[in-house]
């Protein structure tokens, strides 16, 4: 398309709270009701995945399954099903660094209800026999969910927002929408298309900064129908005899990541890149070759955390600085 072509695009923005985050749209296109049609239409579906994923809404597919699947099979409808061998399969080829039966454990720090806490190391080991999607049962004939005992409890919230912005990517394309940029949080990204006058979308990833320092530019990703997700240890946090742990747990390891602050994945899938991005920064720069394998053509980031300074691990990201360290002079 020419460049006068584009002067007569049309741009709507579009805004709505969802999924405890802001998720913002910015379409174009040539006619600004078809555009803003499309861009409801795919807000109010990010609504109907929440409606049946949050395990804070007491009528949810997910708080039925945590509430009943201990004593009782509970069947579920087909993309949540779907979503649940997707959520297995991520588990296992991860090596267990994402998992969404981690729920016991985010309740156990206090970040369920709260911004965390130091809990008592008995209660840990405790809950810690109660994590892992070893006790989900997934009976696909019957479409149903169990668990092997009492205490499991699954929360999609580590891939939840990307699968929402998938299904809202989804009805965007259906009503002709070539153009647009859709994120839930800031943390998932998804470029449809590119934007006027542009080869691809530009998402900038800031680096961490220590002690309130002014973040600088870490990286420039270009996205062009990806998706971009980036998971930081940053948000939820408490400090404890002069350490900050954030709200990201290791599921494996039963406590808070400390050995990397912030991972990014780029997948054509926001539903995967939202759960890989968490298993990176779980898995930490130790395991960035072995997440970075997961899928063809895959880009990746992970910076880790040392005593001085940040040291960034990528793959197909290009990092704006000279240098892979980026000095701070906090704990991170």
């Amino acid at each position: 398309m020419n460049p006068a072509s584009w002067l007569r695009m049309q741009t709507v923005l579009l805004a709505r709270h969802a999924m405890a985050t802001r998720f913002e749209i910015v379409l174009y296109g040539r006619s600004q009701s078809r555009l803003r049609a499309a861009g409801e239409a795919a807000l109010a579906e990010v609504e109907r995945i929440e409606a049946q994923l949050s395990i804070y809404h007491p009528t949810s597919e997910m708080a039925r399954v945590n509430a009943c699947a201990a004593r009782q099979p509970v069947r579920v409808s087909p993309s949540v099903f779907r979503l649940l061998e997707q959520a297995r399969q991520l588990h296992r080829e991860s090596g267990g660094a994402f998992d969404i039966a981690i729920a016991p454990l985010v309740r156990c720090w206090g970040f369920m209800d709260g911004s965390g806490s130091w809990p008592d190391p008995r209660e840990v080991d405790r809950v810690r026999r109660q994590v892992g999607m070893q006790h989900v049962i997934l009976d696909e004939e019957n479409l149903t969910v169990r668990f092997d005992g009492e205490g499991v409890m699954l929360d999609l919230g580590a891939i939840g927002k990307g699968h929402a912005i998938d299904r809202a990517v989804e009805t965007l394309r259906e009503a002709g929408v070539a153009s647009a940029l859709l994120h839930g949080g800031t943390s998932t990204v998804n470029g449809i298309g590119k934007p006027p006058e542009e080869d691809a979308w530009k998402v900038a990833i800031e680096s961490p900064s220590g002690d309130g320092a002014a973040p600088r530019l870490l990286a420039t990703v270009p996205l062009r129908d990806e998706a971009l997700s980036v998971s930081a240890v940053w948000g939820k946090c408490f400090e404890h005899e002069g350490k900050t742990f954030g709200h990201v747990l290791d599921p494996r390891a039963g406590r808070p990541v400390s050995n990397a602050v912030l991972a990014a994945v780029v997948l054509p899938s926001a539903t995967e890149s939202d759960a890989l991005s968490t298993a990176l920064l779980v898995a930490g720069p130790e395991g960035h070759e072995k997440i970075a394998q997961l899928r063809p053509g895959m880009r990746t980031l992970v910076v880790g955390a040392g005593a001085n300074h940040y040291r960034a691990h990528s793959k197909g990201i290009a990092l704006k600085m000279r240098e892979s360290i980026v000095k701070t002079c906090g704990n991170g």
